[in-house]
């Protein structure tokens, strides 16, 4: 089995911090958890258990800079893409702006947080994304309206 994708590489957050478009960015969530957490220290919880610690400790921080659960939603079949995949958690957390983003990852208590994140994951997606209104046929991109 290949290594799956748990944290940033320093190249990709280089760009991530570079791209510091003012508003909102929202960030797709796709998480596959190992069966039982992988923990340095040997503590022994599952991967549910130790993500769902990660989320207890780090919602307050999230919450305080501005953060939020915009849409969420169960996995159920992967109709177009790998048939093995699956995920766990799917979901779209939004941040004012990308120094929110930046402020949660260097806070002390998130900082302690993820480690409970790194010990649950088995891999992930994170996809950063810049807001749009609503179209109503697939492919459109909507004009913006100057209002």
């Amino acid at each position: 089995m290949t290594q799956g994708f748990v944290d940033p590489t320093k190249e990709t957050f280089s760009l991530f911090r570079k791209n510091d478009r003012p508003g909102a960015i929202q960030m797709l969530n796709l998480v596959r958890l190992l069966p039982e957490a992988k923990y340095p220290d040997l503590r022994t919880a599952t991967g549910a258990e130790a993500y769902a610690r990660y989320g207890e400790e780090s919602g307050p921080v999230f919450r305080r800079l501005g953060g939020r659960i915009i849409w969420q939603g169960r996995f159920e079949l992967m109709l177009i893409g790998p048939a093995h995949e699956r995920w766990d958690h799917c979901f779209i957390a939004e941040y004012p702006s990308v120094d929110a983003f930046v402020q949660m990852l260097r806070d002390p208590v998130y900082r302690e947080a993820v480690k409970h994140r790194q010990a649950a994951v088995e891999d992930s997606r994170l996809i950063r994304t810049a807001p749009l209104p609503i179209g109503e046929n697939f492919g459109e991109i909507p004009v913006q309206s100057e209002t």
